[in-house]
């Protein structure tokens, strides 16, 4: 693999006031890319931005308009896409019991899989004027195992991967590289509650900067439509899918 070289790229991340996606802009800022950071927390993102000499977008990825501003924002202050990281995220989409309850449902799944769906719709066409770059979507090990703590997290993040996975053959020959990026439990402010029962439970959390070294780890590679598991201990690398049995 060659080292990935940020100079005179531009890349997007979206989620990324805080967490991963601040985590992963520092990092390209340092390969000496320019980074636009999409968000809904605008202090923690409008700082970020100053610090990286970046760009901050307001953005809610449930609404395509957001998607399409924050591309449009790339474009116009440095030129272009390279990178679209459409790592914004939530978890707690609920059980689907007598606690059920749809909105909380519809929140999960906008911003999970919707915001997936349309950054990549927003980021095709700018991508494609750079004659390629690469889509990154954050997924989890959630998508590629059960997860009855959290269905409709374990839902929605597998339609990210299945998405992916479809996408990647789809765009290759453009130059146009899809893959999601799938982590276990990272530190960061998504696990909630959860850090201290998987303590406990001497449950290992990943460090962030171990995400990020397999967020590079994807560009620097050449395939497309891999889903990159990210557990503690292991190199990270692209999930081995059994094929599905044909018709005899």
């Amino acid at each position: 693999m060659a080292a990935f070289d940020g100079t005179g790229k531009v890349a997007l991340i979206t989620g990324g006031s805080n967490g991963i996606g601040a985590a992963v802009a520092r990092r390209l800022a340092r390969e000496g890319a320019r980074v636009v950071l999409a968000d809904v927390d605008a202090e923690a993102g409008g700082a970020l931005a100053k610090e990286l000499d970046g760009t901050f977008v307001r953005c809610d990825v449930r609404e395509p308009a957001d998607s399409e501003a924050a591309v449009a924002a790339a474009v116009e202050r440095f030129g272009g896409l390279d990178v679209a990281f459409l790592n914004a995220g939530i978890a707690g989409g609920g059980q689907l019991d007598e606690t059920f309850d749809p909105a909380v449902y519809r929140r999960a799944m906008g911003i999970n899989l919707d915001g997936v769906v349309y950054g990549v719709h927003a980021a095709l066409p700018a991508i494609r004027n750079r004659g390629g770059g690469n889509i990154i979507a954050t997924a989890s090990m959630a998508a590629l195992t059960a997860t009855p703590f959290d269905p409709v997290y374990g839902a929605n993040k597998a339609a990210v991967v299945g998405l992916v996975r479809a996408l990647g053959p789809t765009y290759l020959p453009e130059g146009i590289r899809v893959n999601a990026l799938c982590p276990s439990f990272a530190d960061t402010a998504i696990l909630g509650g959860m850090k201290e029962e998987l303590q406990q439970s001497g449950f290992p959390i990943l460090e962030v900067s171990d995400v990020v070294e397999a967020f590079m780890r994807i560009l620097e590679a050449d395939g497309a439509g891999e889903a990159w598991y990210v557990v503690p201990g292991r190199p990270s690398e692209p999930f081995k899918f059994r094929g599905v049995p044909g018709p005899r």
